[in-house]
């Protein structure tokens, strides 16, 4: 889940190379991961029933599971699901969490795991599917799906509302201590966010028909040690040098505690997009 302010420190590798060191930092401290990423709405698990065919005894591979936040749900609803996770350490929460589950937890990166040779009925993925290798995660997808098999892609995002005026203070704090925040950086409005990014590169694939997409708004309030737990898994916080991080947070918490009474809220933009395979 991308965070509003914050980009990564100044990296000179290759985009995948980069990409990957990224998505290996949540792996770092799966049980904060765990503990404070946020789950999804419940009407996200309905449109997955009704657009994706996620339904019970429906075959779902997940890519990047993380710790278990929307495979939980969905093995709930009866999905027989294989969930791939580059993570060892975030795999073995998720093993946890769905112990007794019909969920399989495989530790391996998408890009290069051996897809089974039966089908799926859905590959679902939540916010994830970003950390994918572009140049494979489209053919890859539509490779392990069915004919008519839907691919899912969860998006979730910072936009503006709640705390409003906390989050506008709070770039001092980020412009300070992280160089390359650019100034005045504000989450946009929940209606300027489109998903025509995901809905062009779903079309160029040549593989799926046209996205159908469904939108969620969620208002989370953290006190200010959840917040600041919640930062800590975000993979531009957990790149800032470690003398960075330490300043940054002391100064979003000074900030919460002394003008906003020690809770804040955050609103949330979830996206889902879904495509059948041609």
């Amino acid at each position: 889940m991308p965070d509003h302010t914050t980009q990564a420190p100044r990296d000179d590798r290759p985009e995948e190379s980069r990409r990957a060191h990224l998505s290996r930092l949540f792996d770092e401290d799966a049980e904060l991961y765990d503990r404070a990423r946020p789950g999804y709405p419940p009407r996200l698990y309905d449109d997955l029933a009704e657009l994706a065919g996620a339904r019970p005894g429906s075959r779902v591979l997940e890519v990047g599971c993380g710790t278990g936040q929307a495979t939980v749900p969905l093995a709930r609803r009866g999905c027989l699901i294989t969930a791939v996770e580059a993570g060892p350490r975030m795999a073995a929460v998720a093993r946890r969490n769905l112990a007794g589950a019909a969920v399989e937890v495989v530790t391996a990166r998408f890009e290069s795991w051996p897809l089974p040779q039966d089908p799926f009925d859905a590959v679902v993925s939540a916010t994830a599917f970003h950390w994918i290798d572009p140049a494979v995660r489209m053919a890859r997808a539509a490779d392990a799906l069915r004919p008519g098999g839907a691919l899912a892609v969860v998006r979730s995002q910072h936009v503006r509302g709640g705390s409003e005026e906390f989050f506008v203070e709070a770039q001092r704090c980020y412009e300070r201590f992280d160089p390359r925040t650019p100034p005045g950086l504000r989450p946009p409005a929940a209606a300027d966010v489109d998903g025509s990014d995901h809905a062009g590169e779903v079309a160029l694939s040549g593989r799926f028909g046209p996205t159908v997409f469904r939108r969620y708004e969620q208002d989370l309030t953290y006190a200010t040690s959840d917040y600041l737990d919640l930062l800590r898994t975000y993979s531009g916080h957990r790149a800032l040098p470690e003398a960075a991080r330490s300043g940054l947070l002391r100064c979003l918490a000074d900030l919460i505690d002394g003008k906003y009474g020690g809770r804040v809220t955050k609103r949330y933009l979830v996206e889902l997009g879904v495509s059948s395979r041609r």
